[in-house]
């Protein structure tokens, strides 16, 4: 009963929501010109779809956002795990990702345009760099947090490093790690969009700049809706993931 209960609130929350914008808009509370109704921006929304005006800027920013994420993730897992397992490589890496950690990922995007120029590849390093960290942390406390009796057991078992991290370390690190990549995913496609808009790349973030400066506030609130869909979903698939991966704790 709770699994139909829940979705049907969940509904019922959206659909309210949506009605408050419509009275708020019609009420003239703020100028339509800045507030548009949601049957405008659901209808700018539509005829995106209608002309197909809309898939090809998504299918950039879905591409360049999930090649950062799942670069981040990688060297974030990588660098986490060598961090927490070895002296030498946390004398190696912990001061540079101290140094880099408090950097916002606009401070980095001149440097990555001079060096990479304006390409996906440009975008792509910026995401990484800019979602990198929740994993990365989430990686070092996991890899850290082995039980001492599992550490015991890889001693008696004579096992090198690499095999105590990937046989008792990294399955204890994933419920660690997965709560870092949902993190990261969502700061992923915020930082694909800002990109987008500063560098004037194709993409969603480029559709609502260009809407912006044209005054088209219902494109801008379409590319919203179309940028929280793609939030929301992304986040549902990674939580279905670590939901499958990590079954055995029950």
């Amino acid at each position: 009963m709770k699994r139909i209960a829940w979705p049907v609130l969940n509904v019922v929350y959206l659909l309210a929501m949506i009605g408050l914008w419509k009275l708020a808009a019609d009420a003239r509370l703020i100028n339509p010109l800045w507030f548009p109704a949601p049957d405008r921006a659901f209808g700018a929304l539509w005829e995106w779809i209608r002309t197909g005006e809309l898939w090809q800027p998504l299918g950039k920013t879905v591409w360049r956002m999930f090649a950062g994420w799942l670069s981040a993730c990688a060297a974030g897992i990588a660098i986490g795990a060598a961090i927490a397992s070895s002296p030498t490589a946390r004398a190696l890496f912990q001061p540079s990702a101290e140094f880099l950690r408090p950097l916002p990922a606009s401070a980095v995007l001149p440097v990555a345009i001079l060096v990479l120029g304006l390409s996906d590849a440009m975008i792509v390093f910026v995401v990484a760099f800019g979602s990198i960290w929740p994993v990365l942390l989430g990686a070092i406390h996991g890899f850290r947090s082995l039980e001492p009796r599992l550490v015991e057991v890889s001693r008696m078992l004579v096992l090198t490093p690499w095999q105590r991290a990937w046989k008792f370390q990294l399955p204890a690190a994933l419920p660690d790690i997965f709560s870092g990549m949902r993190v990261s995913i969502s700061i992923a496609l915020i930082v694909t969009v800002a990109s987008e808009m500063l560098s004037s790349q194709q993409g969603v973030g480029s559709l609502m700049l260009i809407a912006a400066r044209s005054f088209r506030s219902a494109d801008i609130f379409a590319g919203i809706i179309v940028l929280g869909g793609l939030g929301y979903l992304t986040n549902a698939a990674v939580q279905r993931l670590e939901d499958h991966l990590l079954r055995w704790r029950g």
